[in-house]
């Protein structure tokens, strides 16, 4: 008999929705992050491979899931607006830190998640096995967006629980 798996995606829901339902978490859907993807799609995308990810690997999930969601809370269009002071790829994760603080309860580790996904480019490198994990699924993403593979991501499975409008 076949061992039943539980539902990842009401796993993951039940880790972000509290995020996922908040008015500013919604307006990363109106920023574009790389071509056609939003801030919002990437940053679901970024949060819930690495939580299925370090939910395999037996890690906080859940600190995954939700720093991985807030890792580009920056609220700001980078391609036309610039920070107050340097250049966004270098203080981005200091912003999203600051507005996800301000909003959110957070713990240490969904804060060095935030504050050092960008790694190495923010030279202090991260604490925690866990921001790494979403380190390099950021990154992979990047890549996966920047190349217009078109491929979105796991955005698609929670499409009609955002009430996002579907991928043409």
């Amino acid at each position: 008999m076949r061992k039943k798996r539980p539902d990842l995606k009401n796993e993951y829901l039940d880790c972000v929705s509290d995020l996922l339902r908040h008015p500013l978490v919604c307006s990363m859907e109106n920023y574009i992050q790389h071509n056609e993807i939003t801030c919002l799609e990437h940053s679901i995308s970024v949060s819930f491979t690495s939580f299925r990810i370090c939910r395999r690997l037996g890690r906080d999930s859940r600190a995954a899931a939700r720093g991985g969601l807030l890792h580009d809370f920056f609220l700001y269009d980078w391609h036309t607006e610039k920070p107050e002071k340097g250049i966004h790829g270098y203080v981005h994760p200091r912003i999203a830190l600051e507005n996800a603080n301000r909003h959110f309860s957070l713990s240490r580790r969904e804060q060095d998640i935030i504050r050092h996904h960008m790694w190495p480019v923010t030279i202090r490198p991260p604490k925690y096995r866990e921001s790494y994990v979403v380190l390099l699924v950021d990154k992979y993403y990047a890549v996966v967006e920047y190349c217009t593979l078109r491929q979105k991501g796991p955005v698609h499975m929670f499409r009609n629980w955002l009430r996002l409008p579907s991928a043409s």
